[in-house]
């Protein structure tokens, strides 16, 4: 099964954008983030996901239940609260390609919650929004099958991760796999997908922005029903990566250095450029500040300085390059 959609250029742009983000948060943030800031990520990741299904429990007390402290508050949203932590404590025994796993998942995630967890349903459901059915699932005999082949596209998709990710989760929703827990555990897949391959993604909290932009996901996801394609909804999905990268990369709990200036600049990819570039990406630093870790760099040999005065020209070595 090959999913139709479209690379368009927004979607290019926005695939070009998150790749640097991903490669500055992992190659300055990631080794330095404390644990404390991770597991705060994670627990916005959680409360999130689960109030864009109703979940009425606030940052707040699922910090408290994340600390055994007592709380006050449905008993449903509450087992819903634990579920998830259970299942995010184990994020990384999941198999992104094994619907064995996807399903162990499912049987977690929803456990005490609805009747046959970690089944596929058997009988038709429809999504109704402000009264009126949004959309129809696909009849429950076909499920079984659609799901098979959509983890064989997932293993052997020739995409990048970045797009065959956002795929599977439109495909997972219009599917409709399962009576309830649809929507979180194609939040939670296609987290289990991307972070193979980039770890950041096991706590960052995509999630958290998409309950920002609730009503825009819905409506990436209803319009890529209208289109045939999922083309809209992956380019919305990128663009909630790229704010929740754009986040981290923000909140950073430790001042940064020259060094860690100069190696967030170069992780951008770019290998040849002036003060003035450096200093727009760096937009907080004076004119002094940006000489001199410019000249830091020259010293230690991590750039070379060709030119003078305004005709300076910063250039990263090949070896750095290779």
């Amino acid at each position: 099964m090959q999913p139709p959609y479209e690379l368009n250029a927004e979607i290019l742009m926005l695939v070009s954008e998150v790749s640097q983000k991903l490669g500055a948060v992992q190659a300055v943030v990631l080794p330095k983030q404390p644990p404390s800031l991770r597991r705060r990520n994670r627990i916005k990741t959680i409360q999130a996901s689960l109030a864009i299904e109703g979940n009425t429990l606030s940052i707040e007390q699922v910090t408290d239940i994340v600390y055994n402290k007592r709380v006050l508050g449905p008993a449903k949203d509450i087992q819903e609260v634990k579920n998830a932590l259970a299942v995010y404590e184990r994020l990384s025994d999941s198999k992104p390609f094994s619907e064995r796993s996807f399903l162990s998942a499912h049987r977690l995630l929803m456990q005490g919650l609805v009747d046959h967890a970690g089944s596929y349903r058997t009988s038709s459901v429809g999504i109704v929004k402000n009264g009126q059915v949004a959309h129809l699932a696909l009849p429950a005999s076909q499920v079984r099958a659609l799901m098979r082949d959509l983890f064989v596209y997932a293993k052997k998709g020739q995409e990048i991760p970045l797009i065959r990710s956002c795929v599977f989760h439109y495909e997972l929703e219009f599917i409709h796999p399962f009576t309830d827990g649809n929507g979180r555990m194609g939040r939670l897949w296609q987290t289990v997908m991307l972070m193979q391959h980039h770890p950041v993604f096991a706590f960052l909290p995509v999630e958290s922005w998409i309950g920002k932009k609730q009503q825009a996901y819905y409506e990436a996801l209803a319009q890529s029903d209208k289109n045939g394609t999922s083309t809209p909804f992956i380019a919305f999905m990128l663009r909630m990566m790229d704010a929740a990268l754009g986040e981290l990369l923000q909140e950073r709990v430790m001042p940064l250095s020259a060094t860690d200036r100069i190696d967030l600049f170069l992780a951008s990819g770019i290998t040849r450029f002036s003060r003035k570039d450096y200093m727009q990406f760096h937009k907080s630093l004076s004119t002094a500040t940006a000489s001199r870790d410019l000249r830091e760099a020259v010293e230690t040999q991590r750039l070379l300085k060709t030119g003078d005065k305004s005709q300076t020209v910063y250039v990263v070595p090949q070896t750095r390059i290779s």
